[in-house]
């Protein structure tokens, strides 16, 4: 489980008299369950990867607490670190390595044994349906074969929590209904807590038991997609998250 209480970030942009602090996060605050997947959701801009990569021990909030399975990330990093998966929108992998390669050197760093890290290496890749690439080198990989690889990257070490920023930029059609099983595998047979960040409501929609709508570094709204439509009275979910996510000065810019 991740609680995340009252971040709050601010970052200096510029040097000199063109210098300003711009305020990324001002106040979200979210539980994610275990055996759910849990949607960040909101504008361009309105802290959604801040957020994740404070959650991920990447950089420090100002202010407010982030607790994994109860450890404060601020206080034991590493051990939070050790209880998360996290996949980024830079996948980052080595590409004169195997897939192979990939999955075992990172749970190498976790401190798995290498026949460990193998035999759960073919594990993942049954589940993700992609033991023709475990002896590839991961140069010149599609988009959709990145994102399994860089899945099974982050989960090797058999985490209970799962952060994702937009997982599915630049993702096809196949490659986003393969990522959609994988998670819900990973929720369903695993139990896994689910975090990830989208700007696709058709995502949210099928996926998600929970979402969290952050506006202007503020977290402005929760709950199911059933019941946020209800308290809009609306049920079109888009329109929801438009009546939610905006004021009526920027609903009428949009």
């Amino acid at each position: 489980m991740i609680e995340v209480q009252q971040l709050s970030k601010r970052f200096m942009l510029g040097r000199g008299r063109k210098a300003r602090v711009v305020q990324a996060v001002a106040d979200v605050g979210f539980v994610a369950e275990n055996g759910r997947i849990t949607g960040l959701l909101g504008p361009n801009g309105a802290g959604k990867t801040t957020t994740l990569r404070m959650v991920a021990a990447l950089i420090a909030p100002d202010t407010g607490r982030i607790l994994v399975d109860g450890i404060d990330v601020g206080r034991h990093p590493h051990a939070a670190l050790a209880r998360m998966g996290v996949l980024s929108d830079a996948r980052g992998l080595y590409p004169r390595l195997t897939a192979l390669e990939n999955i075992v050197y990172y749970g190498r760093l976790h401190g798995m044994t290498e026949a460990a890290a193998i035999a759960r290496a073919d594990l993942l890749a049954e589940m993700l349906d992609m033991k023709p690439l475990l002896e590839r080198r991961t140069e010149g990989f599609s988009q959709g074969e990145r994102m399994k690889t860089a899945l099974a990257r982050a989960v090797v070490h058999d985490p209970p929590n799962l952060i994702l920023d937009e997982p599915t930029n630049g993702l096809d059609v196949v490659a986003t209904r393969a990522l959609r099983d994988a998670l819900r595998r990973l929720r369903d047979e695993a139990g896994k807590c689910i975090v990830f960040s989208t700007h696709i409501m058709q995502e949210v929609e099928r996926l998600c038991d929970r979402v969290i709508i952050v506006s202007h570094g503020r977290t402005v709204a929760e709950g199911t997609v059933a019941a946020l439509n209800a308290q809009c009275a609306e049920r079109d979910f888009e329109e929801t998250f438009v009546r939610l996510a905006f004021t009526a000065e920027e609903r009428a810019h949009a």
